[in-house]
């Protein structure tokens, strides 16, 4: 009888101690929803309601939010993986690779020349995980894609002045830096750059091509439909950088 009640005591201070998700439908928490999320059964019916309402409040908030925020760049990493799958756990898998870059990008900065201005790489592609969703042929995105290639002829030469210029800008204080987009697939896609506030750049890059830009300094979540994948990933922009597609 004793051991029983002690049994009973120790279960009731940690059922006390769970979180309680019996109102989550009604929460406009994003910490909160972003908890449910992690932790739900993948076939829990709240994560229709859940999912989408947890996009629409980073979207909002990164949009209202001050440059400087450090909230930012989580929050574009929780919309990248948002996009890619049910909810923000991040896989054992995906961790690992998440190191691996970071080493990556250690060892580039501890290698590359001090007087020296020249465009390091920054791969998304199928291998690292950041690509997912079945492939398929028709673009729904043909239409805007056309449209943005079609410029005209002085407002193609601005922007080459501008890239250029960019290229050639070795002052650390500058306030832009170029993107480089490689598209290695045999799709024609729209690489969506979204920053803080109403910070939004598109840029097309045709099959088997590349495109450049000119973008302000910041953090980024990159975002495109890639053969009928989508991929999405977060990136901060503090000096050239190209980001490869594809194969």
């Amino acid at each position: 009888m004793y051991f029983l009640c002690l049994c009973l005591c120790c279960c009731f201070p940690a059922q006390k101690r769970g979180k309680d998700y019996s109102n989550i439908l009604r929460s406009t928490n994003i910490y909160e929803i972003d908890a449910f999320l992690r932790t739900a059964h993948p076939d829990e019916p709240k994560r229709s309601v859940l999912k989408p309402r947890l996009i629409k409040m980073l979207k909002e908030y990164i949009q209202n939010a001050h440059p400087a925020d450090q909230r930012v760049k989580d929050f574009q990493e929780k919309l990248a993986l948002l996009r890619r799958k049910p909810s923000t756990r991040i896989s054992f898998q995906e961790m690992n690779e998440i190191i691996k870059q970071k080493q990556i990008t250690k060892f580039k900065q501890v290698l590359e020349p001090k007087d020296k201005s020249y465009v390091t790489k920054s791969y998304g592609n199928t291998v690292s995980g950041h690509v997912s969703g079945p492939a398929v042929t028709d673009n729904p995105e043909e239409e805007e894609f056309k449209l943005l290639m079609s410029v005209n002829p002085v407002e193609h030469k601005n922007n080459t002045v501008k890239i250029l210029n960019s290229l050639f800008d070795n002052d650390p204080n500058s306030k832009e830096s170029i993107v480089m987009i490689e598209n290695k697939s045999d799709c024609n896609i729209i690489m969506r750059i979204e920053g803080v506030g109403n910070t939004k750049y598109r840029l097309a890059i045709p099959a088997r091509g590349d495109n450049t830009i000119v973008v302000a300094k910041g953090d980024y979540l990159f975002s495109s439909l890639l053969c009928g994948a989508q991929y999405a990933s977060q990136k901060t922009v503090q000096k050239a950088i190209m980001v490869a597609l594809g194969e």
